[in-house]
């Protein structure tokens, strides 16, 4: 038996009559006979003024050492090394004869993120959305005049406020295109332009409710960060839920489909409109986290994927009523057709995984082209925040200019062509080939300008130098 227990004296032959007739009994409740014991002053319960306090472990202190435990730590001193190492006072809250190399500076306060009341004048007009557009990303006309009119539609729905005269439906949006041909970006400069909190989650993350993974509320928390946990102002907000392709129905799933057809149809709720608990600052609710209610029925759902196997459902279906004769469809009619994802249907959706319950409530279905040579070279010096700019705006800085020929420029877009991941292919590329020249520049302050050439692209020679007051010369390599 435990020493933390010390057995009574008291009625020895009365206690052992009792367990020859009830044994069974006293064998469950041995510890009904003994006295707990204080583990610091060795004294039994009756001899203690009160009860005992039981800790963890079975372990029991009286109230009386309890008590001068506290004493001690209440006067002891405030530089003591077992609370200074931590860089805390836990007993002195003002943080008073505390050495001032273990105090903590604050944080600045950020400055909070202003979103402006969308009214139907200060809400721009589809073209002039699609202007500002324009100004960031490079071709996609179809998609931005799409999105261009859904987000004008929408908020117009939201400012004037017109659900009781006559019930509008949101203007959620589905976004179909290639890796790479811009869709996350779209988003972002659309969400820039109106100045309205965004929230981008990735829809490979989300589980059903219950098991591993992120809870379908906490694509609600994220934009309820981003509006720094104003809910009024979250709720006339975009949520972009990327990769949306990932959560297609399982075909031939024995097991539970927890990250797939379940998360759709967890999804159905928001994407509808109705009010959502939803818990602030964590990915999953329980019960340390606080809850609060978000009303979804003003809040712009987008949903984007690439649908990698979605062109073979659509080339099948479209060669499916072929036949024999002069005028019958060649089976690869549609091989070299880059653009096959501009013929989707609803019906081919369905194929891919997607239930129709789910696409009910993305009215709005469209495409992103894949980009092709010319729009590549765009891409890269167009743009306000083109990727050449930036690499110039670098150079200048150390008083150096940086010039690219237009046979080099071609030579980048084949470059990204070849790597097939759309217009992300273009940074890695320039990354690649610009790291030598920004560890050469800075040694020598005499270099004026430096000219990137088709050679040094694809053969990898070294590039035209002008020295400053001197004609052009080839660097060595």
């Amino acid at each position: 038996m435990s020493d933390d227990y010390k057995e009574i004296d008291d009625n020895k032959n009365d206690s052992s009559n009792v367990n020859n007739t009830n044994n069974s009994n006293n064998s469950n409740d041995d510890r009904g006979r003994y006295e707990k014991i204080c583990v610091i002053c060795r004294r039994t319960e009756s001899q203690c003024k009160g009860p005992m306090i039981d800790l963890y472990n079975n372990i029991t202190v009286c109230n009386d050492c309890m008590q001068r435990t506290f004493d001690s730590l209440n006067n002891m001193p405030m530089n003591n090394d077992l609370f200074n190492g931590f860089g805390m006072n836990m007993f002195n809250p003002n943080m008073e004869n505390v050495p001032k190399k273990n105090k903590l500076k604050k944080k600045k306060e950020e400055e909070k993120k202003e979103f402006p009341e969308i009214t139907l004048k200060s809400l721009p007009a589809p073209h002039k959305i699609k202007g500002m557009l324009d100004e960031y990303v490079i071709g996609q006309d179809y998609a931005k005049k799409v999105m261009s009119v859904a987000v004008y539609n929408h908020y117009k729905r939201v400012a004037t406020n017109t659900q009781k005269e006559i019930e509008i439906e949101k203007s959620n949006m589905l976004m179909i295109g290639p890796t790479g041909s811009g869709k996350t970006y779209l988003v972002k400069t659309l969400a820039r332009i109106l100045q309205v909190p965004l929230a981008i989650t990735d829809a490979t993350s989300l589980t059903e409710a219950g098991y591993i993974g992120d809870d379908i509320e906490s694509v609600l928390s994220k934009l309820l960060m981003a509006a720094d946990n104003d809910v009024e102002k979250a709720e006339r907000g975009i949520v972009f839920i990327d990769e949306i392709d990932k959560i297609a129905k399982k075909k031939e799933v024995r097991s539970r489909d927890v990250s797939g057809e379940s998360v759709q149809q967890g999804l159905l709720k928001l994407l509808e409109g109705s009010e959502v608990e939803v818990p602030v600052g964590a990915t999953s609710k329980n019960a340390m986290v606080p809850m609060v209610t978000m009303d979804t029925s003003n809040i712009l759902f987008i949903c984007g994927g690439a649908f990698p196997d979605l062109p073979e459902i659509i080339k099948n279906r479209l060669t499916k009523s072929s036949s024999i004769g002069f005028n019958a469809d060649l089976k690869d009619k549609y091989d070299d057709d880059e653009n096959i994802l501009s013929h989707v249907t609803t019906e081919d959706l369905r194929e891919y995984g997607m239930i129709p319950e789910f696409l009910g409530r993305l009215p709005i279905v469209y495409t992103l082209e894949k980009l092709n040579k010319e729009a590549l070279i765009k891409i890269l010096k167009e743009p306000k925040n083109a990727i050449l700019a930036q690499y110039q705006k670098l150079l200048a800085l150390d008083e150096v200019e940086l010039k690219f020929s237009d046979d080099a420029l071609e030579a980048i877009a084949n470059k990204a062509i070849e790597k097939n991941t759309g217009a992300r292919a273009l940074r890695s590329i320039i990354e690649d080939f610009m790291l030598d020249i920004m560890y050469e520049i800075p040694k020598d302050s005499n270099i004026g300008t430096v000219t990137i050439t088709k050679e040094y692209i694809e053969d990898k020679k070294a590039p035209l130098i002008q020295m400053r007051g001197q004609g052009l010369l080839e660097a060595k390599a």
